[in-house]
């Protein structure tokens, strides 16, 4: 059984969704002016900056934060 969530506006909504969004509306490059992480520096894709997200908290909470600003 689903437990509702009504504080928690990030449920139901997957990273790859949250980064997908983010990099069509920034590219790139404007979301690595935001969010300075070599994933999206250095030759940057959807599955290496999926990655990287799932294993280092400190930057997927960055990553999540800039999606709630910029929805």
């Amino acid at each position: 059984m689903k437990q509702e969530q009504p504080n928690n506006p990030l449920h139901g909504i997957k990273l790859a969704d949250i980064l997908e969004f983010l990099v069509e509306k920034y590219g790139w490059d404007g979301l690595a002016s935001r969010i300075n992480v070599r994933c999206f520096t250095s030759n940057p894709s959807i599955k290496s900056s999926l990655k990287f997200l799932r294993q280092t908290s400190w930057a997927k909470e960055k990553v999540e934060q800039l999606y709630l600003r910029s929805i």
